[in-house]
């Protein structure tokens, strides 16, 4: 989905925001028109195969219903800390709030920088001069660093393309119309010395929203999909991982009738929000082609899951939500997660969502407290003892426990402390 406004399944509404680049003005969502000054790059003309009927792939079989158990607050600040980040603008601003988040996230550290190739035109597609600039500064900067970049499989790609044309233009690229696109970006990426760049290849193309969809032509869209990979890898000095990431459930198809494969596919990831209205965590876990189903999916094939993109959505300010998802990965290992970070789904730059902002910060800057464990006493003790209650209970050094109320603190495992210094790091 586009990192600007999440949209609903069936036609999700567009939003520009301009990012200029060099001395080209780039659109700031996939499908959005670029300035005046970039050329659409010429194709061959191909002729339109014959239709050819699309298998039918059966659907995943029941599986027993899973409910996580809750889990301890993540320890996730320090050395061992997973790849985590936030998208949060799609040009050279994106790059310097990574900064700020991570000071008001108590200087916790985002490995994790993400961002989107717009999908109006195959100019922009190759990675547009001085788009990718900032980005590729970026990562080198540290060796642990990853840089993830979703990239669309055709132009036009947010143009409510009709389902007909969508499978030809599959077709085509099944054919081999388009490799040199792909090529020119990976020759980029290459010449950016960011080789080993995580990309993100069709994102959510189980739905509806986009003109890479799966749906007209699953068959055909899986031969394009390992194409463009065999034409990147194809490329002297490339270390490229490709995340097959579709949207959270079963949406238009099944994204299992879209997987191309594990030779062409390094990471399973999934697209995951706090939608539809009503539904519960657990639901999310357990339903068809739900989170569990994503988990089970990637051990059957020895991949590693990730989340590209997550947060809030129809549930507004869910404190529940952002705790179990957090949990969620903490317990599963993702190779990285990205969250959304803008309204309606975001914490830090979303003042729509002070609680679960509150949970997020605190877990990942570790300002949780958690009640420790009762320790087995050594001795027979033939009379039980009455605890010593303090008189008042007691906080840890410069910082003052919130009372959240009973069901926050059940999720959160304990109470959530507030450090006195927070307003230093957020100026």
């Amino acid at each position: 989905m586009a990192p600007q406004h999440r949209r609903t399944r069936s036609g999700r509404l567009a939003v520009v925001a301009a990012s200029v680049v060099a001395t080209t003005a780039l659109a700031s969502g996939p499908g959005f028109a670029a300035g005046a000054g970039v050329a659409r790059a010429a194709d061959p003309p191909a002729p339109a195969p014959a239709a050819t009927p699309v298998p039918v792939i059966p659907a995943l079989p029941e599986r027993p219903k899973v409910t996580p158990p809750p889990l301890p607050a993540p320890a996730w600040p320090g050395k061992h800390a997973p790849a985590f980040g936030a998208y949060l603008d799609y040009g050279p601003s994106g790059v310097a709030r990574m900064l700020d988040l991570s000071r008001w996230l108590g200087g916790a550290e985002l490995r994790v920088g993400h961002t989107y190739l717009p999908g109006d035109r195959w100019s922009n597609i190759e990675g547009a001069p001085g788009f990718l600039d900032a980005w590729a500064r970026w990562r080198t900067g540290r060796d642990d660093r990853m840089f993830v970049l979703n990239v669309p499989m055709l132009e036009r790609n947010e143009e409510h393309v009709s389902d007909a044309e969508v499978r030809l233009l599959l077709r085509q690229g099944a054919a081999g119309r388009y490799d040199h696109h792909f090529r020119a970006l990976a020759e980029r990426l290459v010449r950016l010395k960011v080789p080993d760049t995580v990309i993100v290849l069709g994102w959510e193309m189980n739905g509806t929203t986009y003109t890479h969809r799966c749906g007209p032509d699953p068959e055909s869209w899986k031969t394009y999909w390992n194409r463009i990979v065999t034409t990147m890898r194809a490329v002297p000095g490339q270390k490229f991982r490709f995340d097959f990431a579709p949207s959270r459930g079963r949406d238009a198809v099944p994204w299992t009738q879209c997987y191309p494969g594990d030779d062409s596919v390094d990471i399973v990831g999934m697209d995951s929000y706090d939608q539809p209205s009503g539904v519960t965590f657990d639901e999310q876990v357990n339903e068809p082609y739900g989170l569990q189903a994503q988990v089970d999916f990637a051990k059957a094939h020895g991949k590693p899951v990730s989340y590209p993109e997550w947060g809030l959505f129809r549930n507004g300010d869910n404190a529940e939500y952002m705790r179990r998802m957090l949990a969620w990965m903490n317990e599963h290992k993702p190779l990285y997660n990205t969250l959304t970070d803008y309204c309606p789904h975001g914490v830090w730059q979303c003042p729509d969502n002070p609680r679960a902002a509150e949970i997020y910060r605190s877990l990942l800057s570790g300002t949780i407290t958690v009640p420790t464990e009762p320790v087995e006493p050594t001795d027979p003790v033939t009379e039980p003892v009455e605890p010593t209650v303090p008189a008042s209970p007691t906080s840890p050094p410069k910082c003052s426990p919130l009372d959240l109320g009973d069901w926050v603190e059940y999720w959160l495992g304990g109470k959530l402390c507030l450090r006195f210094d927070w307003w230093a790091r957020n100026r």
